[in-house]
């Protein structure tokens, strides 16, 4: 089955000499990473199987976080890190977008433009939480995800989503934490009110960052579209949200058909329960991939309030606030608490003989400097 670097290797030469200069480098790095990811150029690492003696070589990942290929490893890492941060309370997702106007400012000014859309609304839920009547005199902790992209790949879709669990630490004068105060379940702001604040703060930091004036009049008399929705205990929505964590906008799977001048990918549309096709051209395919990259060091996941680096209140003092809230105690006395360790990962073991494999050789040089071992296994498939 053809792959996501299948598709770039065959079409981004052309992309290339078509835009010219035009490409940003950030863009240039990652069609130069993917494109070499797992072909031996970048060097290889040779495995032993102890029980049955095989060797099995693999060539070494780019490691780029745009890559469909990598970052499964990594996925799986926070996903279990961050079920373990999560607090045993309800949670919302709260997800901000903009409307189309917006988005073409945003894709020509990436940097400032998602600095701008985090900023305006995480403190729209800062602000709002605080005169919200259940988490009055409250210290709120939660996390946002910047996604660039819908169900079509191609199609470019900027928006945050938040996990914000259903309360907050009431703290004093001095900002010390006295207790948990809970929401409703089915509760956490009035969403008129975050719209309405949302809207405001994003004028204001676009207009701190230059970019107020190049937004058309006519987008901001456009919805903006802001949605609070329960998530249980948090759980499913980290699943759904790792995927964007370390992953891209389409995986190789998704890729049903690559040639020499078209690309045919499959989507869900929106209420949809089945798969589509969709054919676009290789140019379009790599200008819709590459509009995802990500600026230089810019952080996709940012966390406030109390679930800061920063924080003066620790994440332990957190919970056990909140275990006193909900009387878990006498169960942590005597051993009885919820336990929320994850299962160990599943180790890569021999078909034939069951055992694990280990590391016996790993190079950084392109295939062709390998040892001569590893190219005649190579060369017998």
């Amino acid at each position: 089955m053809p792959s996501v670097a299948d598709a770039l290797r065959q079409h981004a030469p052309a992309y290339l000499k078509r835009f010219g200069d035009a490409v940003p480098t950030g863009h240039l790095k990652v069609i130069s990473a993917i494109t070499r990811c797992r072909t031996g150029a970048l060097g290889g690492v040779l495995y032993h199987f102890d029980g049955c003696g095989r060797e099995h070589w693999v060539g070494r990942s780019c490691g780029n976080r745009h890559c469909p290929s990598c970052g499964k490893e990594k996925l799986y890492a926070w996903l279990d890190k961050q079920t373990q941060r999560l607090m045993p309370v309800h949670h919302f997702l709260v997800t901000f977008t903009v409307p189309t106007e917006l988005r073409l400012v945003l894709r020509g000014h990436q940097t400032d433009g998602y600095r701008a859309l985090f900023d305006a609304a995480a403190s729209s839920i800062r602000d709002v939480g605080s005169v919200t009547k259940s988490l009055a005199g409250c210290q709120l902790g939660y996390f946002g995800i910047l996604h660039t992209w819908g169900r079509d790949p191609t199609v470019y879709h900027p928006h945050v989503h938040f996990v914000v669990p259903g309360g907050g630490v009431k703290v004093d004068d001095q900002g010390r934490a006295i207790t948990w105060q809970a929401t409703p379940e089915n509760f956490l702001f009035d969403h008129g009110t975050l719209v309405r604040v949302y809207k405001a703060k994003l004028a204001d930091q676009l207009r701190a960052c230059g970019l107020y004036e190049q937004v058309p009049i006519k987008g901001w008399s456009k919805t903006f579209v802001v949605d609070i929705r329960p998530a249980g205990d948090g759980r499913a929505v980290l699943k759904y949200l790792a995927p964007y964590v370390h992953r891209v906008a389409i995986s190789d799977s998704r890729i049903a058909h690559c040639d020499k001048s078209l690309v045919m990918f499959l989507y869900k549309p929106s209420r949809a329960k089945t798969y589509r096709r969709r054919t676009v051209s290789g140019t379009e395919f790599v200008r819709g991939f590459l509009q995802h990259t990500l600026p230089p060091g810019f952080q996709k996941i940012r966390y406030y309030g109390w679930m800061s680096a920063n924080s003066k209140i620790p994440l332990e003092e957190v919970r056990w606030l909140i275990w006193l809230f909900l009387g878990w105690t006498f169960w942590l006395a005597s051993g009885h608490a919820p336990q929320d360790k994850p299962p160990p990962r599943p180790q890569v073991r021999c078909a034939n003989c069951g055992s694990t494999m280990r590391v016996i050789q790993v190079t950084y040089e392109p295939v062709r400097l390998l040892t001569q071992h590893a190219l005649s296994y190579l060369d017998s498939g």
